[in-house]
This record gives structure tokens, C-alpha cells and sequence, in this order.
């Protein structure tokens, strides 16, 4: 996984988005609440892991690759491992940065 250097600034701007700062947390709720199984600390960062069930792995990319558009100081990284879709997420060592980690990590 790429983490983004310290020196990216660590903040998030929807201005481009598709959907409002309200509308994605919405989404993530739906996700969370439909497949997600676990949330972990790793030694990089989190990770989220779901069921691989159909859809999800094309959702959880969808969702990750408009995050990292509007919060470029992520780096993430998605993959399948069995009958899981896991997504981990890293950002600089900074702790603007690690704040922001929490609360993502916390997002329910």
C-alpha cells in the first residue's frame, strides 16, 4: 500500500464529489450494515474485512477510490482473501493525520 507522504495536507474536500458529506456517511452505514464482519487495527493502519458477497468487493472500490479523491492523505488497499473483501487504510505519521484514521476506524 501507498501512504502518502507527511508532507500531503490532511484535509477532505467533497467539492467534486457525487454525493454530499451526508450521503456518503449514509452509505457507509448501508455497507457496514450489510456486510461488514470485523474492523481491526493493524500495524500500518485499519482494516475493515466483509463477506465477499456479490457486489461487495466492486462497492467497497467504488467507495474507496471517491474517499481517496476527496482525502488524498489515505492510502488504500483492497483485496479478497478467501470469502472476505478486505479494505486496510494508512495515512502519514502525523497526528492530524492519525485523527483522522480514528474516525474513520470509528464510522459505523
Amino acid at each position: 500500500m501507498q501512504i502518502p507522504p507527511a508532507s500531503t495536507p490532511v484535509a477532505c474536500d467533497m467539492s467534486r464529489a457525487r454525493d454530499t458529506p451526508g450521503e456518503r456517511l449514509a452509505e457507509y452505514r448501508r455497507l457496514f450494515g450489510r456486510a461488514l464482519t470485523a474492523r481491526e487495527r493493524t500495524a500500518a493502519g485499519i482494516r475493515f474485512r466483509f463477506r465477499a458477497e456479490p457486489g461487495v468487493e466492486a462497492w467497497v472500490r467504488d467507495l474507496a477510490a471517491r474517499e481517496k479523491d476527496c482525502c488524498p492523505f489515505f492510502g488504500f488497499e483492497i483485496t479478497v482473501e478467501g470469502d472476505e473483501v478486505r479494505w486496510e487504510a494508512a495515512v502519514p505519521d502525523t497526528a492530524a493525520a492519525k485523527a483522522v484514521l480514528e474516525d474513520f476506524y470509528a464510522l459505523s
